[in-house]
């Protein structure tokens, strides 16, 4: 099994900007997710950091805005490829596939932003190109939302959704023990349906 950690979106429109991140909270994801990030480098699991851009002027994530620049615990620390997208996930129309064959990637784990978005994305598509997916259920995050569908707090979210990727599509695990190795625990659909 070969590894790389994708990071993904941790940006400053999540912190600072117009999406700030609900829950988890912003001080227990963002420590994760450097934790992780430390333990990749020591292990010497490849990490790829992914940056949401959109046109300048856009209303969130404009190149070289603010809110596009880099939270400052990832952008102080070693990456091994940058890749800027424009779509939820980091596949479309980026160089994240053909990289993770380079490097005989096999399996990979997420962290970042948003759960239910460009992380679930991101995840689906992985899972759909056969690579085995990990995602770190606290180096994540997400925010309320609210529209014609109704609405949603950010824990239902980042639980429902959790829920649903470890039911097939992901192993969901903590940050503590994806840095201690423990072999993660997967599920489908079939045992997901039995168990209430």
């Amino acid at each position: 099994m070969t590894k790389a950690l994708l990071i993904i979106d941790v940006q400053n429109e999540y912190v600072t900007g117009a999406l700030p991140i609900a829950y988890p909270p912003l001080a227990e994801s963002l420590p994760n997710i450097a934790a992780a990030m430390d333990a990749a480098t020591a292990a010497g699991v490849p990490v790829v950091v992914v940056r949401h851009s959109e046109e300048a002027g856009a209303p969130i994530f404009a190149t070289g805005s603010p809110g596009w620049e880099l939270v400052d615990v990832v952008a102080a620390r070693p990456y091994d490829h940058l890749i800027d997208k424009t779509w939820p996930s980091a596949f479309t129309g980026t160089d994240l596939a053909d990289w993770l064959v380079a490097h005989g990637v096999d399996t990979v784990t997420i962290a970042g932003y948003m759960t239910q978005h460009c992380d679930e994305s991101t995840a689906r598509e992985a899972f759909h190109r056969g690579l085995a997916v990990e995602l770190l259920s606290d180096a994540t995050g997400t925010l309320d939302l609210a529209n014609e569908a109704g609405k949603v707090s950010a824990e239902e979210l980042h639980r429902a959704m959790l829920v649903a990727l470890h039911a097939g599509f992901a192993a969901v695990v903590t940050t503590a023990d994806w840095i201690a190795g423990a072999e993660p625990v997967r599920s489908n659909i079939v045992a997901s349906t039995r168990r209430h």
